[in-house]
């Protein structure tokens, strides 16, 4: 296994100033000290031992190195793993945060698709838990109110080459044949085009599948278009905005459904947290681990409800309209009390907010909302990634008020800009001042003047007589 110890070597035999050099762009720079000073890199390789022979095979890519590219994914806004490793290679400031010399190959887009295939998910989760862990140590985390919230991710698999889960035809193919059956004529593609737009059910799960990712499920995306797709799921604690648990689905899973399993991997992340030492005066851990949680009228039905209260949760729960009735259980009028209370409505509003915000930043300006990896495990790898990318965001956002590269280089912007107006402001202030000054000054010499100009005259009456 590559280590970073094994990748550490001796410097060369010339002068610095004849090597080419970047100076490092700052944010990775203190990304990288963050990562080093928790001791990221031998973290992810004793995580990852068990799948590296001690002696045998060529030299791979170290741990560190390569969940170091998937951050870079993130923070650059890159979703492919081709598209991550062209921009490495092209970028100075990226091989120094990557710790690659000019003189060394970086790694290219098959040793690290191979890498996320040869590591599970269960080493993708223990980094997502150690970035977790990171957060709650600098006081971003306190797990008392977690969101939940869904949303879909466009699969890697087209509808034209879906097939017939029991013949294997392909979507073509069953048309030609439903044609023949209605006595249309099978070759007349207008014809059958037409029959199909009239027919009502066309594509169900439970009949068809893309045989390039069976995981990927037919479902309607935000934009309104029906695609094959995956449901990313994440809980965020609404103090801070970490995201504290993250799973993936397929794209027909209904949150009824997915939240069984998002919500205890909530629960638990925060209860495993709650001794993590906080720094001074900032959010600490709730001791009780969680206890509220807030999600949106697709996850309000009653046995969901049920189990909810049975884990020991209050819900807060938005009530879908119903036409003035609501379900006779005591645990759903519980909850539309909570929901309309004064604190209630102060969660449901915070949820809106922190709750869109990470979504946002991970899949669209982070470009994953159309996800390269295919098969459920390896997408749930992606936005794990994904997901500790952005609680890394939060921590280097309270360090330096940035939370990526561009972020940065907007706030230098910004304050530049400011600077720039506050000098203009000081000028013109200055201007005016003088003004009166000068004006001043101008009419304490005519005065002098005038006072000279009379005097003269009087000297001269007296020595003409006059």
């Amino acid at each position: 296994m590559g280590t970073k110890r094994k990748r550490q070597k001796q410097e060369a035999l010339f002068y610095a100033s004849e090597q080419a050099e970047a100076p490092g762009h700052p944010f990775y720079q203190r990304l990288n000290q963050v990562l080093n000073e928790a001791d990221f890199d031998a973290f992810c390789e004793q995580q990852c031992a068990g799948f590296y022979h001690a002696k045998l095979g060529r030299p791979s890519l170290p741990p560190g190195v390569y969940f170091r590219l998937l951050l870079i994914g993130f923070f650059e806004g890159i979703a492919s793993e081709r598209g991550i490793c062209w921009r490495v290679a092209d970028s100075l400031s990226l091989r120094r945060f990557l710790s690659y010399g000019l003189d060394e190959a970086t790694p290219d887009h098959v040793t690290m698709s191979r890498t996320r295939r040869l590591l599970d998910e269960a080493v993708h989760q223990a980094v997502f838990t150690w970035v977790l862990a990171e957060v709650a140590n600098r006081g971003l985390l306190q797990g008392k109110t977690i969101g939940i919230d869904a949303t879909t991710l466009e699969a890697n698999a087209a509808m034209r080459s879906i097939v017939r889960r029991d013949t294997g035809q392909s979507y073509t193919e069953y048309l030609r044949q439903l044609a023949a059956e209605a006595g249309i004529d099978p070759d007349d593609e207008a014809a059958v085009r037409r029959m199909d737009r009239q027919r009502k059910k066309k594509t169900s799960n439970a009949e068809w599948v893309n045989p390039n990712d069976p995981d990927a499920e037919v479902t309607k995306l935000k934009n309104g278009a029906t695609h094959l797709a995956y449901k990313t799921e994440q809980a965020v604690d609404l103090d801070t905005g970490a995201i504290v648990a993250i799973t993936a689905h397929g794209g027909a899973v209904g949150d009824t459904t997915s939240i069984e399993e998002t919500l205890p991997a909530a629960g638990a992340a925060v209860a495993e947290h709650i001794d993590t030492p906080t720094a001074q005066g900032q959010y600490k851990v709730h001791g009780q681990g969680l206890c509220e949680v807030v999600t949106d009228k697709g996850y309000h039905s009653a046995a969901s409800l049920t189990r909810m209260t049975e884990w020991g949760v209050k819900t807060y729960v938005s009530a879908p309209k119903k036409g003035g009735k609501t379900e006779p259980s005591a645990v759903v009028h519980a909850n539309l009390r909570r929901v309309e209370s004064d604190r209630g409505k102060a969660l449901l509003r915070k949820r809106g907010e922190l709750l869109e915000r990470p979504f946002a930043h991970q899949y669209e300006t982070g470009a994953m909302r159309r996800v390269h990896a295919r098969g459920r495990d390896n997408v749930a790898k992606r936005v794990l990634l994904q997901a500790a990318a952005f609680n890394l965001a939060l921590i280097l956002r309270s360090l330096m008020r940035a939370g990526t590269p561009r972020g940065l280089a907007d706030l230098a912007q910004s304050v530049l800009s400011v600077l720039w107006r506050v000098l203009g402001a000081l000028a013109s202030c200055e201007r005016q001042v003088s003004r009166p000054i000068a004006h001043s000054r101008s009419c304490s010499a005519r005065w002098r003047c005038v006072r000279t100009t009379h005097a003269s005259a009087v000297d001269l009456g007296s020595d003409t007589g006059c």
